[in-house]
Order: structure tokens, then sequence, then C-alpha cells
């Protein structure tokens, strides 16, 4: 089967034809109230298009369409269902550059750097998720001769996932994709500063996907979200935000005893040890700390303790490096750096720099250089900065910016870094980099974080394991293993052959 749906490469019209829709039962539909929120392009300030404003009859109309699906699908073998899903991969790949246009124009994004590499993850999450259909066994057990004792993976129904803005179309994926596969149908509820570009990649996968297995709805969390979570046919809850709404989720989720999976904030660690190479160090920080998303990531290597023997080297280099970085137009593919999601984020990032500016002894090195374009002269644009020698009880220091910050402190001793390392309530992800083998054996054993790398930064993806422990979540994604724990029940079944 292909897609019968032409590309559109300009996102506005894109962005205008998808205005004031969401996806119900196979079907772009406006919401139950009839209203609307505007989107915004973060790097001109200009409203772009409506998203629908759903509310919790939007919630019950997608509920009760994808428990309605869910029953055919899940008849459906496993294989097929992989098939279907892998088919959506191709499809997405063939509309990647319209989905990249489109997610650039709404989140800030640069195309070149950022936007049109989630667009290629995210068909490659399907394909990969498709193709592990044939992994949905269960297992024999030898209880009792006289017995025929297995296990079996069922579905657990109807999935709610709740993506955010940051990277919207990959973490989609990594929850949809592998539900889908289980036996599961989904209804989405995406991120309002970002509706259009996922709207438009369920838009595509229903080309392929039976009607009401898939769902899209947009709208604010307490009138959107938070009837979908706790909607009683909604099985399971996967979440990725922050950790104040995740633990909203949860004690909802709690009051159902159903299971949730939540990937949250992070304050993510990178230790330099003074025998590291600096140039891979520094370009290590560079891909670490998400520049080119504007710092907008939670495993942004936020932290970098780096010693003392290779402290101003690494900083002056690092300095020279997003220097050299423009930022722009995200839609310009001369751009590595685009803009700020929203004008709540862009006030937050410049607290957390006029905190640093004001703290003693700290010294701030703001990087690169603001657009010249005077039509971006309203856009939410802040400069890279480095904090350097800020205290480390310090806010920016302890607190997830979420924005362009990096904070650099200096040590001598190693054990000094490995505990500042863990100091903190969260553990999403760390690297530590060395030529030394011992070092970083030891390193990985006790840094506090689920995804922790040794002289590389490398970003979340299909068959990488990811997930946090402490205040960064619950569950991993991206692998078999999550596919397996996360969206299926398994049964115990004894069949007395006596």
């Amino acid at each position: 089967m292909s897609s019968t749906i032409e590309p559109v490469l300009d996102p506005f019209a894109l962005a205008r034809e998808l205005s004031g829709k969401q996806l119900i039962d196979g079907q772009l539909v406006a919401s139950r109230s009839g209203r609307t929120f505007d989107v915004v392009n973060p790097a001109t300030q200009e409203t772009v298009g409506q998203a629908a404003w759903g509310d919790e009859a939007d919630v019950a109309a997608a509920v009760a369409a994808a428990v309605k699906a869910q029953k055919e699908w899940a008849r459906r073998p496993a294989r097929e269902r992989g098939r279907l899903v892998a088919e959506c991969g191709r499809i997405l790949d063939a509309h990647k550059e319209e989905i990249a246009r489109l997610v650039a124009l709404e989140t800030g994004k640069a195309l070149r750097t950022e936007s049109r590499v989630e667009a290629g993850v995210l068909s490659d999450a399907f394909t990969f998720f498709g193709g592990l259909a044939p992994e949905m066994k269960g297992e024999t057990v030898p209880f009792n001769p006289a017995m025929l004792t297995m296990t079996v993976r069922e579905p657990i129904g109807v999935v709610g996932a709740i993506i955010p803005w940051n990277v919207p179309l990959l973490l989609m994926a990594l929850k949809i994709a592998p539900a889908m596969v289980a036996g599961n149908a989904v209804v989405v509820k995406s991120a309002e500063e970002a509706p259009f570009a996922v709207l438009r990649a369920c838009q595509l996968m229903q080309t392929v996907l039976p009607p009401g297995l898939l769902n899209l709805l947009s709208g604010m969390g307490p009138e959107c979200g938070a009837p979908l979570v706790a909607h009683p046919k909604v099985g399971k809850v996967t979440f990725t935000g922050s950790v104040e709404t995740g633990k909203i989720v949860y004690k909802t989720a709690a009051d159902k005893l159903i299971p949730v999976t939540l990937e949250l904030g992070g304050k993510s660690p990178m230790i330099v040890m003074g025998d590291a190479d600096v140039d891979k160090a520094v370009a290590g920080a560079v891909a670490g700390m998400r520049f080119t998303r504007q710092g907008q990531s939670c495993t942004a290597s936020s932290r970098m303790y780096v010693h003392a023997d290779v402290h101003d080297d690494f900083v002056a280099k690092l300095k020279a490096k997003v220097d050299a970085m423009v930022m722009g137009d995200p839609l310009d593919e001369a751009t590595d750096i685009g803009a700020i999601v929203s004008r709540q984020q862009f006030d937050k990032v410049r607290t957390y720099i006029r905190i640093g500016e004001e703290s003693p002894g700290a010294t701030v090195l703001k990087c690169s250089a603001m657009p010249a374009d005077p039509k971006l002269g309203k856009g939410l644009f802040v400069q890279p900065a480095l904090l350097v020698d800020i205290p480390r009880d310090s806010a920016p220091a302890r607190e997830e910016i979420f924005g362009p910050v990096a904070c650099i402190f200096k040590f001598t001793e190693y054990e000094d870094a490995i505990q500042a390392a863990n100091d903190t309530e969260y553990g999403l992800a760390a690297t530590i980099w060395t030529r030394d083998l011992k070092t970083a054996m030891d390193a990985v054993h006790r840094l506090e974080a689920g995804f922790v790398q040794v002289n590389q930064n490398l970003v979340v993806q299909p068959n990488l394991s990811y997930g946090g422990v402490k205040a960064s979540g619950l569950g991993k994604e991206a692998t078999l293993e999550s596919m397996l724990e996360h969206f299926t029940h398994k049964k115990t079944i004894i069949i007395n052959m006596g």
C-alpha cells in the first residue's frame, strides 16, 4: 500500500491546511467545542495557524474509536501488524522533508541541523519496531512434566501517549510504534507548541492503518491531557515532560492501578578528565549540550566538570566552536541554531543567564551572534551562554534550564567530580571523557544515570535503551524490551495433560 497524499513542501501552507483539526477515528476533524488556539513561529512571533482545542468530549470520542479499532487489530497476527507499522515508516520517509519543514516552523529548530534529522529518525523508528513484531513471543516453563505451562504476551488495550514539544516526532514514534506492534490502539495528546508536524505524520499513516487505531488530540494539559490519563478505558499511559506534570500523571494513573512510563527531566553531567582528548571533548560538549536544539533537551550536558589541567583550553575551544555557529531563520539552510520555542521558555532561559551574571565569581561567556535579519527582530533568539565558575549550589547549576546554557566547573580530584556529578535529583544521562580504561569503567558504574557514554554523546535513537533513574523517570523506551515490558501483559497458561 502506498501513500495517496502528495507532499506539501511549503510549511506555511501545510500549517494552514491542518489548522483547527485533530485526528479521531481516521478523520481530520474540528474539536467538539469548535475552539482553537494560535500556533506561533518562534523565529518571527507570527501566527502560522490554529490548533484544535481538544477537551474531555474529544478525549471520549478518540478513546471510543480506539477501543473499537483495537479489538480487531489485536486479532491480527503480530507479523501483519509489524508489516503495516513498517509500511508507515516507508511512507513517513517519503514525506520526511515536508515533515521536517513543518516541525522547524513550529518549534524553531533549525532545518539542516535538527529538524531534518528528527524527521529521518521518525521513519526509522517505525521501520525498526515493525521488524520486531516476530519477537512477540512467550515462554515455556518447566513447571511440571504432566502440565504444559507457558506464557503469552497480550496487548494492554488503549494507550494514552502524551508528548513534548522539543522532539515531538521522535518521542511520539518511540511511544506509538511499539504500542501498535504489540496490538494496542493509541490516543496521542500533542504539545500545545508543536501540534502540526505530529498531526501530519499521523494523517499520513492513515493510508495504512485501520481507522481509530491511531488518534491525535491537541489541547491544553488540564483540559485534554488530564482527561486522557483519567479515562477508564485507557489502560496504559506513557508521558514525556516535566517532573511536576509527571507526578500528576503518576498519581492519576495510581488511582486506576494502571502502568505508567515516565521520561522526565535531566541535569546531565559531563566529566572531562585531564588525559582526555580536548578537541573530541569539545565536539562532544557541542553535541551533548544540543546547542543546535537551543539546549532544549532532557539529556543536555548542562553540567560540565573539567579537570584543571585542561579547563582553560576546553573553555576557550568550546566558546570558539559555538561562536562559529550561525543563529538565524530555522528554515534557512545556513542556520545552525534556531529560536527558543515559546515566550515563556525564552523568559525562563534569560532569567537563568541573568542569575549567572549576578553570581559572585562567575564569568558568563555569550557565544554566537544574534541574527542580523530585521525580519527576525521579534524572534525568540538567545545567545548560548557558558557559565564558568558559577557556584555549584546556584539555581542554574542545579535546576533544569532547558535552554542553551552550560555550567562549567573546574576540579582537580576525580572523586570530587563523581560526587558532584551525582549530587542532583536527576539521573537521565551522563558522559565521561578519558583515555584511561580503568577510570572509564569505574565511572560508568558509579555515575547515577540511566544512559551513560564514554568519549561520545549520541542522541537517543531506536535500539538504544533510554530512560532515567531518580527524578528523571520510570521505565525505558526505544527497544524490544520496552515494547514487551511496557505495552503488553504477560499471561501464564497451564494445561493439565494428566
